[in-house]
């Protein structure tokens, strides 16, 4: 029996025991208060009035019919941008230490978006409950002395002035508490290591010497990092090296996508766990087994608000028109997708962080991730989410027995001058193009009724092109967009679609 281990085992069991249940609604409430009371005599707090909010009767009403929607563009244009010039109580107290760089999955340059003393405090308290939860499954004492590789963006942030800057996972990796850093791999050394591939190659020469029990990254880099890894030890599997491992913590996208080829890489189960880290802060984590779904941390500086999803709400670039209606917790429903707003301790006010979400159980506040604004395709009136391309895709892949980790579609005509959605399927395994095309075609009918409707008009039909999987990790490369928190984007707009059909054309 590990002694140490059967300790910190024993006191997240007895924290979790007297962590007691709440009144989500007067948690959000208490949250929104406490976010307007600290905010008010900021220039932001000042021009929106929050003194007078918080006289209201109804401070949630009146906070969201007194702010408009911001998304990060409008945020920095008409106020973010004052930090930079030497502004202090912008949008929030003080002056944020860092800004988080994301250029996301469709920027062309990468958004800075303010971290603060009280956002650090927000994401250090979500990875306590996180760690909490682990109480809840179904783990040995001595997985609670094992190591865990973080694979996130380089630690080695930039100095801009009077603050840093880097990716949320680097900020959040450089200010990991002292008496977790003899737990934390790849270790500091390594994680400043700024180009991916050679801090990859330093964690695969070095893996043997770790004893890693859990791992946390964004599927498609921990992917790759895991085969290097293998390759370079020469072995079958990341069990062969790593014995001890038992935990992936996910983040950033859907892990279904990617289970198949998980599978290869693992020698024996390993439990997946959600978590939801967005570069404007720490939402949710999955708290127990048996699900995909990630609770909401609703009492921890952040006051959520829901759009529903609807084309009529949406504009072209993914941004809400002003007479969508914003919903706070109690109101939404379960099965519905919702545009997620959310106002923070680092500044950001009825923010669209770009995500859907929906509910999967309301009493538990469970919700999943189903997509993001601008991958909404709905070009001749199809309206296919992200989560509807997702789940056609696993269904060609149980159905033809094949990995298809990433995937990248576009709506535009073919040389029939007619409409066509035009698929690029990342696979390693050879499956006829039209079979795939003529499934896929039928999948999407079933899921969703506009797309049926769309094809029965002005939408001709579904192209599918099969490519190596790796093109699709090249592409993110060629872009300056390699490893920690990039995302594959999966739908394009015509102009970036034919550079990438150029880049396909060139690599293939």
């Amino acid at each position: 029996m590990a002694i140490i281990g059967s300790i910190i085992k024993s006191l997240i069991d007895l924290r979790e025991n007297l962590v007691s249940e709440t009144d989500p609604e007067k948690e959000q409430e208490q949250v929104l208060k406490n976010l307007l009371k600290t905010a008010r005599d900021t220039a932001f707090g000042k021009h929106y009035k929050f003194s007078e909010i918080l006289k209201e009767k109804d401070i949630k009403k009146s906070f969201s019919e007194k702010l408009p929607f911001f998304d990060y563009h409008k945020m920095n244009e008409e106020w973010w941008h004052r930090y930079h010039e030497g502004e202090e109580n912008v949008s929030w107290p003080g002056k944020p230490p860092y800004f988080a760089l994301s250029s996301g999955t469709t920027g062309k340059s990468s958004k800075r978006i303010p971290v603060t003393g009280d956002m650090l405090e927000s994401i250090r308290k979500a990875g306590i409950k996180q760690v909490s939860a682990l109480s809840n499954f179904d783990l040995p004492s001595d997985f609670f002395e094992k190591e865990i590789m973080m694979l996130g963006s380089s630690t080695d942030l930039q100095k801009e002035g009077d603050h840093k800057e880097g990716e949320i996972s680097g900020i959040s990796a450089s200010n990991i508490p002292f008496w977790f850093r003899g737990y934390y791999k790849p270790g500091e050394e390594i994680s400043k290591i700024d180009e991916w591939d050679d801090r990859v190659q330093k964690i695969a020469e070095n893996a043997k010497n770790w004893d890693i029990g859990a791992l946390s990254g964004i599927p498609s880099w921990m992917e790759l990092m895991l085969k290097k890894v293998i390759d370079y030890h020469k072995a079958e599997n990341i069990h062969e090296i790593w014995p001890n491992l038992q935990v992936y913590a996910s983040g950033g996208v859907a892990f279904e996508p990617y289970e198949k080829s998980f599978e290869e890489i693992w020698g024996r189960p390993v439990q997946v766990i959600d978590t939801y880290l967005a570069s404007e802060g720490f939402l949710a984590i999955q708290n127990r087994p048996g699900t995909h779904s990630m609770k909401l941390i609703i009492d921890n500086g952040v006051y959520f608000e829901f759009v529903p999803f609807k084309p009529e709400f949406i504009r072209q670039d993914g941004s809400l028109t002003e007479d969508a209606p914003a919903i706070p917790l109690a109101e939404v429903e379960e099965e519905k997708d919702y545009v997620l707003l959310i106002s923070t301790v680092s500044g950001a006010w009825r923010y669209i962080i770009g995500d859907t979400i929906k509910f999967t159980d309301k009493e538990k506040l469970e919700i999943r991730i189903t997509g993001r604004t601008k991958f909404f395709l709905n070009v001749v009136g199809s309206q296919l989410s992200v989560n509807k391309m997702n789940d056609a895709v696993k269904e060609l892949e149980e159905e033809f027995n094949i990995k298809i980790p990433e995937f990248v579609v576009a709506a535009k005509r073919g040389e029939d001058g007619e409409y066509y959605h035009f698929w690029y399927l990342g696979t390693k395994d050879g499956v006829n193009e039209e079979k795939l095309a003529r499934s896929l075609d039928r999948n999407l009918k079933e899921a969703n009724k506009n797309y049926k409707v769309a094809r029965s008009k002005a939408l001709k039909g579904v192209k599918v092109f099969t490519i190596e999987p790796d093109l699709f990790h090249e592409w993110n490369a060629a872009n300056k967009k390699k490893g920690g928190q990039v995302k594959m984007e999966k739908v394009m707009k015509e102009e970036k679609f034919a550079n990438w059909q150029q880049f396909v054309k060139k690599h293939s």
